[in-house]
């Protein structure tokens, strides 16, 4: 019983960062377009330790500008 009511906690908080595979799936696109965009400062992220987390309103944010440049409503 315990461990469902934790797993229901996590899960009725959204994530504030995601990997990079995950922004990818996100996305729909390529683990190394996610990367290229990151390096190329598309896309914000941060590095925790040794491992590169993006912080969901960045792909957020980047959605919008694609959505801008594009003219789509």
């Amino acid at each position: 019983m315990q461990q469902r009511t934790i797993q229901a906690d996590i899960d009725a908080h959204q994530k504030l960062l995601v990997s990079v595979e995950e922004a990818a799936q996100m996305l729909s696109i390529g683990r190394s377009l996610v990367y290229k965009l990151v390096l190329s400062k598309q896309v914000l992220s941060v590095k925790i330790g040794r491992t590169r987390r993006i912080p969901v309103f960045a792909l957020e944010a980047f959605i919008a500008r694609q959505v801008e440049q594009s003219g789509v409503n």
